[in-house]
């Protein structure tokens, strides 16, 4: 899927061109201060530290110079062979199925919690350039409809978070940095949409929390990376859209904080970025569902989403569409029913799903002498759906399809 608005119907693989040009940029991992200066996002306290403590990806020491890495493999051989004795191999890793048995070829570097440049060795780290073949395999895996999501999204979740620790480690901050944290944000919207249908399973729900962390920490690490590449008021390609995905992270009821106000947030954002096309859908999505004009809502949504905002935004549709029901059944008149197909136009949903969908708030449908599927207003059973992950139809998903 392209990053900016470009077509909504492309996938992944569509969006692995590296940036080129750029340049090292070099930190004091200790201190966790920066050589450049970054924006203050999410939280107004933020300081140049922020792009380290946000990856969480490399720790310890720091009065080292970053290592420029050697590793011609997306895994270092003596890792692989020790995960090999200890038949710590995922199941892309193994050859031929073996759990003991991996090669070059397969073998992914794991992430490592505590590490320390003082006690890494540059054939431990992966270049820039195999840096970028790593990430192009693992996205790769998420075409493969041979094991669950849930299985894909287990390894390249941590295999991903590896990639940002070696980038981390050898102060690598150049627009081919950018263009992959580009590439693993997207990772994350997508299993933010994938893994949220299966909510119900508490191992799931677990990932899906867990990958909202990572989501939100890998946004905050790109936005400052496309303030370190920054020239005057130049804005990078895709920066607009990523922007409007930080902003979409705050529509629900019940989302989490995740920092400073979104008011607050948007003051540090650049004239040319918040006049963005992109920019301009997000705040118009955010003022709509707090002012709960649902037709405008998904009006908006259905001519103007990108398949990334789309992902963001699926989670929030069935308590938008839950608010036009409460909306309809207190304000309506009794003795006349809203009938269900026109309504149905208006929520973006099948007329099937809709009475489905009315069921699960609580409220009763009737059928009119012509057959027609009607839902009588002034009912006192109705009830908010309070979070909730049943997926419904969406008539403009077909849009989406990639």
């Amino acid at each position: 899927m392209e990053g900016g608005k470009g077509n909504p119907r492309s996938s992944f693989s569509q969006f692995r061109r590296g940036g080129r040009g750029g340049h090292n940029l070099r930190f004091n991992e200790s201190k966790g201060s920066s050589s450049y200066a970054t924006r203050t996002t999410p939280s107004s306290s933020s300081s140049t530290s922020d792009f380290v403590n946000a990856q969480e990806d490399a720790q310890g020491s720091s009065n080292y110079a970053p290592l420029v890495g050697t590793c011609p493999y997306m895994c270092p051989e003596r890792e692989r062979i020790q995960r090999e004795k200890l038949q710590d191999l995922a199941v892309f890793e193994r050859l031929n199925d073996n759990p003991g048995k991996s090669s070059s070829a397969l073998a992914v570097k794991k992430f490592c919690r505590t590490i320390s440049t003082k006690y890494v060795q540059a054939s431990d780290m992966r270049p820039v350039t195999v840096l970028e073949d790593t990430l192009n395999y693992l996205l790769s895996l998420l075409e493969s409809k041979e094991h669950p999501f849930e299985v894909i999204h287990d390894f390249v979740f941590d295999r991903t978070r590896s990639i940002r620790q070696d980038l981390t480690m050898q102060s690598i901050v150049n627009k081919k940095a950018i263009s992959m944290y580009e590439g693993m944000v997207k990772f994350h919207v997508l299993s933010h949409h994938k893994l949220w249908c299966s909510m119900s399973d508490p191992n799931i729900a677990s990932m899906h929390h867990l990958n909202m962390e990572q989501l939100t920490k890998t946004l905050t690490s790109l936005f400052n990376l496309y303030e370190a590449n920054r020239n005057s008021n130049y804005v990078h390609e895709n920066e607009a859209e990523f922007n409007s995905l930080y902003a979409l992270l705050h529509l629900g009821s019940y989302s989490k904080s995740m920092g400073e106000p979104l008011s607050l947030w948007f003051r540090c954002i650049s004239t040319p970025i918040m006049k963005s096309k992109e920019m301009c859908f997000a705040r118009r999505i955010l003022r709509s569902f707090r002012l709960g004009n649902y037709k405008d809502f998904f009006c908006t949504l259905a001519t103007q989403a990108s398949y990334l905002q789309f992902c963001i935004m699926e989670p929030y549709i069935n308590e938008v569409r839950a608010l036009a029901l409460s909306c309809i059944n207190f304000g309506g008149y009794k003795l006349h029913p809203y009938p269900l197909l026109d309504l149905s136009k208006h929520l973006m949903i099948k007329e099937s799903d809709l009475e489905s969908f009315c069921n699960s708030c609580g409220l009763e449908t009737c059928t009119d002498e012509h057959g027609n599927k009607l839902l009588p207003s002034k009912q006192t059973t109705f009830n908010h759906l309070k979070g909730g992950s049943q997926r419904y139809s969406f008539l403009g998903l077909q849009e989406y399809q990639r």
